[in-house]
């Protein structure tokens, strides 16, 4: 038999690239580590990383035991939600969201769903999408609000992956200058047109998405500043300090001073979506699934709606893969 504390450890070996990091997250020594992961190979009769002076790496087996890993649990947090229900006749639900994306699509969609499910009681984490997604797939949420821009998910597949991605709005993004920039009048903006500008940014990914928008354009952006808020990003704009990339569901809050510019087609698109676990039948979270499709049709002024082809509901499958 497998033993599932060793699975964890290899989890956190997986999530860390190291022993070290493992075991601090852990609490355990790094030696107990490493005896951990020794003994699960044993168990096997195959290495499951692959030691280095660089860290350590998954083997083509170590990712199938971290896939089972998280399949084990996520059936133990599921297990635990249903032992609860039973003892205190109230459902648990968890939702992840990223900050633009909560502030925009869960206020009313959580005022619907805790209307029509008053016995379910719901509790909010937010985070980036690289953080949430291995949530959904350990079972610590129940379902993510999450993004990615042009390509995969910040978190590739598993084997044996259940992640469903269900879209719901494309998400433009803008440029954002102060109101007397000579390209502030224009109806629409080619990124090479702003080759020679300064540039504050308010998401480190948006930065690398920049930068592979500004190559394309033949030119290297001047980035001035980086941060972790749109809003601080287009204060800063207003301020002189340079223009700036935000997507269309951030530009809010207005703030004096600032003109918004489309981006010359095909222009840089986020992609809004939820992701879930699937593979079993979860009334509370099809629910409020169904709430946030709801509210994003509601919404779509603030991007595009997801297309028929991908619209809510229709569009499920196995997130894009690299």
């Amino acid at each position: 038999m497998i033993d599932v504390q060793r699975l964890r450890v290899l989890r956190a070996v997986a999530e860390h690239g190291s022993f070290n990091q493992a075991a601090a997250s852990l609490r355990l020594t790094p030696s107990a580590v490493s005896q951990q992961v020794a003994a699960l190979e044993r168990s096997l009769g195959t290495q499951v990383v692959a030691r280095s002076t660089r860290g350590v790496t998954l083997t083509r087996a170590g990712q199938i035991m971290v896939g089972a890993a998280e399949s084990v649990a996520a059936e133990l947090a599921h297990a635990q939600q249903q032992v609860s229900a039973l003892s205190t006749g109230r459902t648990q639900l968890t939702v992840a969201a990223f900050t633009s994306g909560g502030r925009l699509l869960l206020p009313a969609a959580l005022t619907r769903f805790t209307a029509a499910h008053p016995h379910t009681t719901l509790h909010i984490r937010e985070g980036e999408p690289e953080d949430t997604l291995p949530l959904v797939r350990q079972g610590a949420v129940d379902l993510a609000l999450a993004y990615h821009f042009d390509g995969p998910l910040p978190v590739g597949p598993a084997p044996g992956d259940r992640l469903t991605w269900t879209p719901l709005l494309d998400d433009p993004l803008h440029i954002v200058l102060p109101h007397g920039h000579r390209l502030a009048r224009h109806d629409a903006l080619d990124l090479a047109d702003l080759a020679a500008e300064p540039w504050v940014l308010g998401c480190l990914k948006t930065e690398a998405f920049l930068r592979r928008f500004a190559e394309r354009a033949g030119f290297s952006p001047d980035i001035r500043g980086t941060t972790t808020d749109y809003f601080f990003a287009r204060s800063l704009v207003a301020a002189g300090m340079g223009v700036s990339l935000v997507p269309s569901i951030a530009l809010t809050p207005e703030i004096p001073g600032l003109s918004t510019v489309p981006i010359t087609a095909p222009g840089p698109i986020r992609h809004i979506g939820v992701a879930t676990l699937g593979g079993r039948d979860r009334p509370h979270v099809s629910a409020f699934l169904h709430a946030l499709c709801e509210e994003a049709t509601r919404n779509h002024g603030h991007g595009s709606a997801a297309s028929p082809a991908s619209a809510p509901g229709r569009g499920r499958g196995r997130p894009p893969v690299p």
